[in-house]
C-alpha cells in the first residue's frame, strides 16, 4: 500500500466500524453481491411502469430524458451509496451518524420509507400468490362471467368484463369508496402471511440466505421475459405494439412532465435512498471496484426496462388487434342478420368497402343496428400501469393466448420473484441498521428477530387486506415512495458532498478502488446531481400541490364502463397522505435539532462546571 493509501487510511479510521464487536458478515462471492443488488433495482416498476411512460410520452423519443436521468442522476447516486456503504461497513443509519451525528434523521428517514414501503410492497405479492394459485385451472377463471342461479350471469360481471370482475369482485372485494372500510378477506390474509413466510424463509440468515436466493429471484425473471418475447414475437398484431411503443414523437419532449417523470423513474428504478444498496454495500471487502458495480447494476436496470417493454407491448399489440377483430365480427354479423347476406359476404378486409355500400342504399337500417365504432388506435390506447397492467391489462392478453394456463403461470411466477428480490433490499434496509445500533438485545437470536420484524409487517399490513386496501395501498404507493425519498437522497450527496467532504470521500475511494474518481463523477456529486434533484423535488411538490386529491373508485351501481368513479379524498384521508410524505423528511430536521439541543446542554455543563468546583474549594483542572 502507498503511503498515501496508508495516510487515507487513518485519517478515516474514526468512522469505521470497530473489530472489536465483531467480524461482520460478507457475501460468499462477487456475484451474489451483485445479483441481490440489481434484484432489489430491478422490481415490478420496471415491467409495468416503464413501458406506460414510453407509450404515453413519445414511444422511442422518451428514452432521452430517461438515460439523460439515468447519467447525470441515477448511476451518480448509485454509486455514491454503494461506496459510501462500503467504506463505512455500517446501515443506513449508522453511516449517516458516523458523517456527522446531525445527520442521523437521514438513516432514520430511508429505515421508515422501508418499512412502509415493505408494507404495502408485500401485498402485491400476496395478490400476485392468488393469480398464480388460480393460473392452474382450465380454463382461467377470469375468461367468462359467473352465472347466476343457473340462467343469468352475475349483472357487475356482464356490464364490466371478467377480468375486472374477477379482480374487483373475485380478489379485492373492494368498496365503492375508500370511506367504507369492508372485512377482512380472508383468502387475501392467507396469501399475505403465505408470501411473508416465503420471505422469512429466504432471509432467516441474512445475507447467507439472500445471496443464494438471489441466484434464482435475480435470474428467473429474465428467462421468464425471453420466453414471452420468443412468444409474443409471433403473435398476430404484436408489430402493431411494438410500432406504437417506440414510434418517437419529437413535440412531446417539449411538456417539462415527460422530464420530470424520466427522473423520477430512474430514480425510484434504482431503488435509490431506501437504504437497501448501502445495507448491502456494507457486507462487501473494502477493496472492492464500487464504481465498476454501480454501472453494472445501473445500467442492467435500464436494459431490463428497455427488454421488458418489447413482450409486454408485443403481447399488447396482440391483445388490441384480438379486440378489434371481435369488434369488426360483431358489427359484421349484424349487418349480415339485418340484411339477409351469406356467412362469407363481408369479410374483415371488405368491412369498410360494404359498411360504405349499406349506408348509402339504406343508411336509416344501419343507423338502427347501433354498430360500434372500431378503431385499432383506440383500442391500443387502452393500455395500463402498475396493478391495472398486471392484473386486468395482461390477463385480458393471456387468455386470447393458447395454452393461456401456461403463459399464467409463468407471467405470475416472474413477478412474485421480481418482487421478492424487491422486498430483500426492503426489509434489509430495516433490519440492518437496527442491528448496527444494537438496539436488539444480543440474546435474541437474529433468526428470530427477523421472524417478529416479519410479524409485525403482517399484522400491520392488514389494513391492504380489507375492502378498501386497494385505495390505501394507492396512497401509500404515492406518497411513502415519492416525496420522502427525493428528499433523502438530497440530503444523502448534499452530506457527502460538503459535510464529509468530497476530497476526503474521493481519497477513500482511491483506497478502496485504486483511482480517483474522475472528473465526471465529482461534477455531478458536487453540482449536477443535487441541482437535479431539487429541481424534481420543488417541480414535482408545486404539480402535487396544484392537483386536487382524487382517486378512481370502482363502483358497480356506476352508470358508466368502465365502472369507475373518479372522488376526492375526504380531509382526514388527505391528512394522512400529507403525513405519509412528511413524516420521514421531519425525522432528519428533528434529530439534527435534537442532537444541536444535547450539544448545549453539554456545554452548559461545561461552562458551569468550573464555577461549581471553585464554590466548593476545589482548584479546577480547566
Amino acid at each position: 500500500m502507498s503511503a498515501k493509501g496508508t495516510e487515507v487510511k487513518a485519517d478515516t479510521a474514526n468512522v469505521e466500524v470497530s473489530k472489536s464487536t465483531g467480524e461482520r458478515p460478507k457475501w460468499d462471492n462477487k456475484i451474489q453481491y451483485l445479483l441481490t443488488c440489481i434484484g432489489f433495482a430491478v422490481g415490478l416498476g420496471n415491467v409495468w411502469r416503464f413501458p406506460y411512460l414510453c407509450q404515453i410520452y413519445g414511444g422511442g423519443a422518451f428514452l432521452i430524458p430517461y438515460l439523460i436521468a439515468l447519467v447525470f442522476e441515477g448511476l451518480p447516486l448509485l454509486y455514491l451509496e454503494l461506496a459510501i456503504g462500503q467504506r463505512l461497513r455500517m446501515g443506513s443509519i449508522g453511516v449517516w451518524n458516523s458523517i456527522s451525528p446531525y445527520l442521523g434523521g437521514v438513516g432514520m428517514a430511508s429505515m421508515v420509507v422501508s418499512f412502509l414501503v415493505g408494507m404495502f410492497y408485500n401485498t402485491i405479492l400476496a395478490w400476485v400468490l392468488w393469480y398464480f394459485f388460480h393460473s392452474f385451472q382450465n380454463p382461467l377463471p377470469w375468461r367468462s362471467c359467473p352465472v347466476f342461479n343457473l340462467t343469468e350471469y352475475v349483472r357487475e360481471c356482464e356490464l364490466s368484463s371478467p377480468v375486472n370482475y374477477f379482480w374487483y369482485r373475485e380478489t379485492l372485494n373492494i368498496t365503492p369508496n375508500i370511506e367504507t372500510s369492508g372485512s377482512l378477506q380472508w383468502w387475501l390474509v392467507i396469501c399475505l402471511a403465505t408470501a411473508w413466510c416465503i420471505v422469512y424463509v429466504c432471509f432467516i440468515r441474512g445475507i447467507e440466505t439472500i445471496g443464494k436466493a438471489a441466484y434464482i429471484t435475480a435470474t428467473f425473471p429474465y428467462l421468464v421475459l425471453t420466453i414471452f418475447l420468443v412468444r409474443a414475437l409471433t403473435l398476430p398484431g404484436a408489430m402493431t405494439g411494438l410500432k406504437y411503443l417506440f414510434t418517437p414523437q419529437w413535440e412531446i419532449l417539449k411538456n417539462p412532465r415527460v422530464w420530470l417523470d424520466a427522473a423520477t423513474q430512474i430514480f425510484f428504478s434504482l431503488s435509490l435512498a431506501f437504504g437497501g444498496l448501502i445495507a448491502f454495500s456494507s457486507y462487501n471487502p473494502q477493496k472492492n471496484n464500487c464504481e465498476q458495480d454501480a454501472i453494472i447494476v445501473g445500467c442492467i436496470n435500464s436494459a431490463t426496462s428497455i427488454y421488458a417493454s418489447i413482450p409486454i407491448f408485443a403481447i399488447l399489440g396482440f391483445k388490441a388487434n384480438s379486440n378489434y377483430e371481435d369488434c369488426l365480427n360483431n358489427n359484421i354479423l349484424s349487418l349480415t342478420n339485418a340484411f339477409n347476406m351469406g356467412d362469407q359476404n363481408i369479410t374483415i378486409e371488405n368491412y369498410e368497402t360494404w359498411l360504405t355500400y349499406l349506408n348509402t342504399s339504406d343508411p336509416t337500417k344501419v343507423a338502427n343496428l347501433h354498430l360500434k365504432v372500431c378503431d385499432l388506435q383506440t383500442f391500443l390506447d387502452q393500455s395500463a400501469s402498475g396493478t391495472g397492467l398486471a392484473f386486468i391489462v395482461f390477463t385480458e392478453a393471456v387468455i386470447k393466448m393458447p395454452g393461456s394456463q401456461v403463459w399464467s403461470v409463468l407471467f405470475f411466477i416472474m413477478l412474485f420473484t421480481l418482487g421478492l428480490s424487491s422486498m430483500f433490499g426492503n426489509l434489509e434496509g430495516v433490519l440492518t441498521p437496527l442491528l448496527d445500533l444494537k438496539l436488539v438485545p444480543t440474546c435474541i437470536p437474529k433468526e428470530i428477530f427477523t421472524g417478529f420484524m416479519c410479524l409485525v409487517y403482517f399484522i400491520f399490513s392488514f389494513i391492504f387486506a380489507l375492502g378498501s386496501g386497494n385505495y390505501w395501498l394507492e396512497i401509500f404507493n404515492s406518497y411513502v415512495g415519492s416525496v420522502p425519498l427525493l428528499v433523502i437522497a438530497f440530503f444523502e450527496i448534499t452530506a457527502v458532498s460538503y459535510v464529509y467532504g468530497i476530497n476526503r470521500f474521493s481519497d477513500d475511494i482511491e483506497w478502496m478502488t485504486g483511482r480517483r474518481p474522475n472528473i465526471f463523477w465529482q461534477a455531478n456529486w458536487r453540482v449536477i446531481s443535487p441541482l437535479m434533484l431539487l429541481v424534481v423535488l420543488l417541480a414535482y411538490v408545486v404539480i402535487q400541490a396544484m392537483q386536487e386529491l382524487t382517486y378512481s373508485a370502482w363502483n358497480p351501481n356506476y352508470v358508466d364502463f368502465p365502472m369507475y368513479e373518479v372522488l376526492p379524498y375526504p380531509g382526514w384521508v388527505c391528512a394522512i397522505c400529507v403525513l405519509l410524505s412528511t413524516v420521514p423528511c421531519i425525522l432528519i430536521p428533528l434529530v439534527a435539532l435534537y442532537r444541536f439541543v444535547h450539544f448545549l446542554k453539554k456545554r452548559v455543563e461545561r461552562l458551569r462546571a468550573p464555577s461549581f468546583y471553585e464554590n466548593e474549594g476545589y482548584v479546577s483542572d480547566m
